[in-house]
């Protein structure tokens, strides 16, 4: 009932969305409350434009109200069956599988946090069917899905010996369509596996660097407009091995709410003061920079050794652009240095697909340390760090990611050279700026179409990352599940990877999808909405 009966407020909610301002959660220092005629209203335009060649848009529209309230009483209602199965389960009257300590181990110090398995037990596992889904094709644009079914509540899952064909993949971060068994970068990789087989066996200091390593290196290096650049094996481990090299005791970093959890493990494995400014906010962060500065570190009032600020380029789950230009203001201004993690953002933002950097227009000098995946537009793995050459040098005789970890495997080493090539133009093609464009397209497209649809969705404009709010846990699942029902692979997303009142759906756009697949899209979506609205209405009349 409070699963229907909030499908009908939101719809309610969003019938206005056209007529009414919206507030935003963090931005409200720099933005203002204006709108131009060719935007929609709920996107708010940055005080700051003359460090901006283009207005910068983003909508956040903070959760109605009644929503909050309706999706806090779901959260309590799950959370108060859940202690009532636990008693059930206690004296075994409820037989289903749950995650708990062994017999032999009753009277140890529980090995997992109360909360996390509480969680996990009652409030995961209803949902826990919407994830890990087994693919049996390319994840490109469409792809195969194994169908499984589970018998025990979600415990375990069994494989039909279906094949789910021709999913239209939402879910993918295949922004440019490099996720492909054919064409120039599988050929590439295939020649480059004959030549040097799949593994290396060893780290890059002792006999894993091969020519192909360093060829990466360089050509990353030339792509970013950097001095040097070093590559690595895993995105994660880029981020949480590289951070505690560059930072120590002493230091402090000042982190954006919303960074990933790869750059916020690595900050706390520094050893280093950490502290956390609003989302985008300047005026948190130059406050936190100011303060800083005055009063030095805790107790000792000495100069902190060195002030590290870590930002994003695009924010994952929010759709949000880093304020890239007031950052490197206020870097500038305040003699810190700037981390800025282009995971999502690299190669599928700018005019030449080199990250925020080249989409704001800005120098890549003024990043002191610019890191990125090759996981998302390259369809490879691994991650990059560039810079200047003494960084680089430095990180090569420090970081435990380059010490301690193998080589990056060479036929992956090849999907990224030839794929970076390709957005270069250096392939004698317009195919990168062709993908590039295609993906500008159908995300301005497809956010346009939801927005038009009443559909209250988050971020920049040009973000091809696109969530689409649901707020209650019900939706989580009913959304998912009704989705593929439709062979549409969308990700769902709740606590604790959003805020408890903000779950959503994640849409990533591919320059591979094509305008009938979003149009394909859109309309089920508007069908699964409008599906539990009409129940909504029935069972609200009753």
């Amino acid at each position: 009932m409070f699963f229907f009966f909030f499908t009908l407020e939101k719809r309610t909610c969003l019938t206005g969305l056209k007529h009414t301002h919206t507030h935003t959660h963090t931005h409200t220092h720099t933005h203002t409350h204006t709108h131009r005629l060719q935007c929609s209203p709920n996107q708010n335009v940055t005080h700051n434009s003359n460090l901006y060649k283009k207005p910068f848009l983003e909508s956040f529209e903070e959760t109605p109200l009644l929503v909050a309230v309706l999706t806090y009483m779901g959260y309590g209602i799950l959370t108060i069956f859940g202690y009532l199965r636990d008693f059930l389960r206690h004296w075994n009257i409820e037989k289903c599988n749950v995650a708990r300590e062994r017999e032999e181990q009753r009277d140890f110090v529980p090995l997992y946090q109360d909360f996390e398995n509480f969680y996990t037990r009652n409030l995961y596992m209803r949902i826990r069917d919407n994830w890990n889904r087994p693919i049996c094709s390319v994840p490109g644009a469409k792809m195969d899905l194994v169908e499984r079914v589970s018998h025990d509540y979600n415990w375990t899952f069994e494989h039909t010996g279906k094949v789910v064909k021709n999913v239209i993949n939402m879910g993918s971060y295949n922004y440019l369509g490099f996720a492909e068994n054919t064409g120039a970068c599988a050929d590439a990789a295939i020649e480059s596996t004959q030549k040097y087989g799949v593994g290396v066996g060893s780290t890059r200091c002792e006999i894993g660097n091969l020519d192909i390593h360093v060829e990466l290196e360089s050509l990353v290096a030339r792509f970013l407009g950097v001095e040097s650049s070093m590559a690595f094996g895993m995105g994660f481990a880029t981020n949480s091995m590289n951070i505690p090299a560059l930072t120590g005791k002493g230091c402090l970093i000042l982190s954006d709410e919303l960074n990933h959890a790869s750059l916020v493990l690595g900050a706390r494995l520094s050893g280093s003061t950490i502290r956390v400014f609003k989302h985008n906010n300047m005026q948190s962060l130059e406050k936190l920079l100011r303060d800083a500065i005055v009063h030095g570190q805790p107790r000792t009032h000495r100069p902190w050794k060195k002030i590290l600020i870590v930002v994003e380029g695009i924010y994952s789950m929010e759709g949000s652009l880093v304020r890239l230009p007031e950052v490197i203001a206020l870097k500038k201004r305040y003699k810190a240095y700037l981390y800025l993690d282009e995971a999502h953002s690299i190669g599928a933002m700018g005019p030449n697909g080199k990250g925020v950097v080249d989409y704001f227009g800005l120098d890549p000098k003024d990043v002191d340390i610019m890191m990125g995946t090759f996981t998302k537009s390259f369809g490879a793995a691994g991650g990059y760090i560039g810079g200047k050459k003494e960084l680089i040098d430095y990180l090569r005789r420090h970081s435990h990611s380059a010490l301690y970890a193998t080589s990056i495997s060479p036929p992956v080493a090849q999907q990224i050279i030839t794929s970076m090539k390709i957005i270069m133009g250096e392939d004698g093609t317009t195919l990168g700026a062709d993908r590039l464009r295609q993906l500008s397209e159908n995300t301005t497209y497809f956010r346009r179409k939801l927005r038009d649809m009443g559909f209250i969705i988050y971020g920049n404009d040009d973000s091809p990352v696109v969530p689409m709010m649901l707020y209650m846990p019900a939706k989580i699942g009913a959304f998912g599940r009704e989705m593929l029902k439709r062979n549409i692979g969308t990700v769902v997303v709740g606590f604790p990877a959003t805020p408890i009142i903000e779950s959503r759906a994640r849409f990533c756009i591919s320059a591979a999808h094509t305008r009938e697949m979003l149009h394909t899209v859109s309309h089920p979506i508007s069908q699964v909405v409008s599906k539990h609205y009409s129940v909504a209405q029935t069972e609200t009349f009753i």
